[in-house]
Parts: structure tokens; sequence; C-alpha cells
């Protein structure tokens, strides 16, 4: 059975192209377009991975990432930060939060899903 992951990202043409990469790639891909979005989707199923934008309206990121590692279901699974941040104090504070990794936009296909298959064995 395929791997299913989240993608989170208030971009509709970032949740495509993270999509299109990870289901060429044999993954079963899920959208939300905020955190809370997200948040309500992890609550009724279980996902292998999860990947999510930092900077989005309303719940971001972190608060998000934070939240799952709240839950039960989807408290050990991972999950990466794909966002344009590149400071080193942000990716403390998602560390910290409780993420696996950290990807920077615009992100390079081969490498999401080379990262996905580390983090989601």
């Amino acid at each position: 059975m395929a791997k299913s992951v989240l993608t989170v990202d208030d971009s509709k043409t970032i949740r495509d192209m993270v999509g299109f990469t990870l289901q060429k790639a044999g993954y079963t891909v899920a959208e939300a377009a905020d955190g809370t979005a997200a948040l309500q989707l992890v609550n009724q199923r279980k996902f292998d991975c999860i990947i999510t934008d930092l900077n989005m309206p309303g719940m971001d990121g972190l608060a998000l990432t934070k939240a799952i590692r709240g839950t039960a279901t989807n408290r050990a699974t991972p999950i990466l930060l794909l966002t344009t941040e590149a400071d080193p104090a942000k990716k403390t504070a998602g560390r910290e939060a409780g993420a696996t990794g950290w990807l920077v936009k615009p992100f390079n296909p081969e490498k999401l899903v080379e990262t996905v298959k580390k983090v989601c064995p």
C-alpha cells in the first residue's frame, strides 16, 4: 500500500507541485490550504508524513507542528517544513516545535522525494 503524505500550503501552485512530485514517486497525497484544515485531517486519519509551509495565514506551520505533536495518532509522524525561510533562528524554532526536517523553496523535486523516503521508509 502506498505511503500517505499530507501537504499543507496556502499556495495552490506549491500544493500542486508537491502533490504531483510525490504522486509520481508512488505516494498518496492529501492537501490542506492552511494549518486549521490540516489539523482537521490529521485528527481524522493517520499520515505517514506531513509537509507544511511555515508562513500561512491563521495557523502557521510552527503552530500546526506543535498541535500535531500533541495528538496521539500522529505524534511520531515525520513533519517536514517546506518554506522560503532560511533563517537559523526559524530552523531552531521548527526543531523546537517538533519538525523532523527543513526544505527550502523553491524545492528540487528529486531532493523532496529523497527526503520523504529518508524520513518515511
